[in-house]
């Protein structure tokens, strides 16, 4: 794999994603696209309310132009843009009906499960026509499980999962989308070390888009990526872990999406079960906002935290070959 064409693929989608910014920004603000923030959150996030959402827009058109222009278009080009994009729109119809409902609920939650369930179905349809081994290697074990039909039942899991779990990340100036950049880093380097050339040319093409975007989301935002990007770029990541068969490399590599999720799971089943919380808030990086931590110190944590476990998953996926 040409590393060359990794670094301009990157490039590309991060001019577009800089280009595309100035021009949707403003009209996101005319049609009044702004944030609607829960009352229940933290109270220093009330003055975030009408910064224009919706703005994962900017990274779904700059990702998707840069990976078509870079890349073959085969099996796997359609897998990862179907996984992609599907969870996007997903995200964009829940993002669409808050801003005209004016609620910040969006879509029910029996009609963002029926959306997410539908693509990963999909999905499924396209890694069992492209012959898609159904082999699970265990990080770190040298130990693999041909898991037969069981495989896909594992992918639903795993997008719904996943995707969610990015969602969780998305709460704070700049958070998403950095940690977000360092998770497809990561996979970026291991597309390239498996000879996965498809996975390596999309990852590259979203850490420009959403470095791009981190131009106009850095504290003080400028805008919010919302559903529309924080769902596309979970289902993206399942399905770069699918295609370079590091399904479950990518708790590692995705563990600061993982820890998010599991603090809410945590502080759920504590207070239903207990009456009492773990967190202050969860997800867990509203805890630290209100422990007294400045949100870019959260932030700034949180990104360290995301590239200690890349490194870490670099460097058990290393171990693999």
């Amino acid at each position: 794999m040409d590393f060359k064409l990794i670094l301009l693929t990157m490039g590309v989608a991060f001019v577009l994603s800089v280009i595309i910014g100035p021009l949707f920004i403003p009209l996101l603000r005319r049609l009044k696209f702004g944030q609607q923030i829960r009352t229940e959150g933290p109270q220093g996030h009330l003055k975030k309310a009408g910064t224009p959402t919706m703005g994962g827009i900017i990274i779904l058109v700059a990702l998707t132009l840069a990976f078509f222009r870079f890349s073959d278009q085969n099996a796997d080009f359609y897998i990862l843009l179907v996984a992609c994009l599907g969870y996007g729109l997903i995200g964009f119809l829940d993002d669409y009906i808050k801003i005209v409902a004016k609620r910040s609920l969006g879509l029910t939650a029996k009609q963002k499960l029926f959306g997410q369930l539908f693509f990963a179905l999909v999905v499924c349809y396209l890694l069992f026509s492209s012959g898609h081994s159904t082999v699970l290697a265990f990080p770190g074990l040298h130990y693999s499980l041909d898991l037969g039909w069981v495989y896909y039942p594992f992918v639903i899991f795993t997008m719904l999962a996943m995707s969610n779990a990015v969602n969780f990340t998305d709460g704070l100036d700049g958070l998403l989308a950095g940690t977000s950049a360092i998770a497809f880093g990561a996979f970026a380097v291991i597309a390239m070390m498996h000879t996965e050339w498809e996975a390596g040319i999309f990852s590259a093409a979203m850490i420009g888009a959403v470095l791009g975007f981190l131009v106009f989301n850095a504290h003080p935002a400028k805008v919010f990526m919302g559903d529309t990007g924080s769902l596309g770029i979970g289902g993206g990541l399942a399905a770069v872990a699918f295609i370079t068969k590091t399904e479950l490399l990518l708790l590692i590599v995705g563990g600061v999406f993982v820890i998010e999720v599991l603090s809410v799971i945590i502080q759920v089943v504590s207070f239903k079960t207990r009456g009492k919380r773990v967190f202050k808030m969860s997800p867990i990086h509203h805890h630290f906002e209100l422990v007294g931590w400045s949100e870019w110190r959260v932030v700034i944590t949180f990104w360290s935290v995301g590239l200690v476990l890349a490194c870490l998953g670099l460097y058990i996926n290393e171990g693999l070959n």
